[in-house]
């Protein structure tokens, strides 16, 4: 039986990762530490909180104090650190905040992560550390994936944040032996994303009729992870993963943005043919006036910095750790559709 401290578990990644861990593991204690800023919403643990196994604390991961004694007065052995800003185009536009959560708010954890499990009562443990693959850089069209060894790169100030945090946990487990562990993951998707990321922003732009921003030509490659098939890559590092390694969680999955946009109209449309209901409860959306939303991609200047294409090379995590992501875009893609369509999520 673990004890775990999810960091960000408000967030999308940590909420899909507690309803996850819940279930699979039922016997395990999850304490989430959220700050519940603008893209963690507390709803989305309303589920969860029925769960005696379950504990909701609001806070701040840069409260030093605050992290030791969850860790100490809930005997906590594994802390899973998700909370992150993670917006490349709000770290443009306002790094500060980048620095603040993803750089010092990690080195906070670290610092009361080795206090209580080296320092005051030497322990078995685990701190694992979500990463993130913008920090490798940008690959030209024919190079082949990031791999774990692909020397850092980051072009943007969330990506230099990142780095820079992964830096920091490589550096507490080589100089105090902290027993840690990281995942550089690439683009997720599905249930409780928040609406400022390409997937869920053009589903509900299209519900509500608004415009589908594509920056430049919309030619950016990214690789696509369906959420859980990234908890799966997180489970089986914590499970199997040696201390000290990094593990690249990729999804096989490399799409155009503007591919991406198409796919999402083409879906929406389909639902729309099928379910006449639909057309009543979304009325500014172009499927229901007998239109295709393809009528709302909109093409807009493109961002400073943007990298070009992004590619996990999943390699070390299949064949050290026996990882295959489930979930192709045929199926993921409904799954997250059928989520934004839901009438409790409206």
């Amino acid at each position: 039986m673990k004890n775990l401290l999810v960091t960000g578990g408000a967030g999308f990644i940590g909420t899909n990762f507690v309803y996850y861990w819940l279930n699979k593991y039922p016997d395990d204690h999850i304490i989430v530490l959220d700050a519940l800023t603008y893209a963690g919403n507390k709803k989305n643990l309303t589920q969860a909180r029925k769960n005696t196994k379950f504990e909701f604390i609001h806070g701040n991961i840069l409260d030093q104090p605050l992290v030791e004694s969850l860790i100490k007065n809930h005997k906590i052995d594994t802390l899973v650190h998700f909370a992150a800003e993670s917006h490349v185009d709000r770290s443009i536009q306002g790094p500060d905040e980048f620095i603040f959560t993803n750089v010092v708010g990690t080195h906070t954890l670290l610092k009361a992560a080795k206090k209580i499990w080296i320092d005051e009562t030497p322990q078995t443990h685990r701190f694992h550390h979500i990463s993130t693959d913008e920090v490798y850089g940008s690959l030209k069209p024919d190079q082949p994936g990031f791999t774990e060894t692909t020397p850092y790169a980051p072009n943007s100030p969330y990506a230099a944040s990142k780095a820079a945090s992964d830096h920091l946990v490589r550096a507490y487990h080589k100089t105090y032996g902290l027993q840690v562990t990281i995942s550089n993951c690439s683009n997720n998707y599905g249930p409780f994303q928040f609406p400022e990321k390409l997937i869920p922003l053009i589903i509900t732009n299209i519900l509500k009729g608004k415009p589908l921003p594509v920056y430049g030509d919309g030619k950016q490659v990214r690789d696509w992870l369906y959420v859980d098939d990234h908890n799966l890559g997180v489970d089986l590092i914590l499970e199997k993963g040696k201390t000290g390694e990094t593990y690249n969680i990729g999804g096989n999955n490399e799409w155009t943005n503007i591919n991406i946009v198409q796919l999402v109209c083409d879906l929406i449309h389909e639902e729309f043919l099928q379910d006449m209901e639909l057309a009543k409860r979304f009325p500014d959306c172009p499927s229901s006036q007998g239109n295709h939303p393809k009528i709302l991609i909109t093409h807009v200047k493109d961002r400073l910095g943007h990298d070009r294409r992004y590619a996990i090379n999943a390699d070390k995590i299949s064949s050290d750790l026996g990882y295959s992501p489930k979930e192709s875009f045929k199926s993921g893609l409904p799954k997250t559709l059928q989520w934004f369509l839901a009438p409790e999520c409206i």
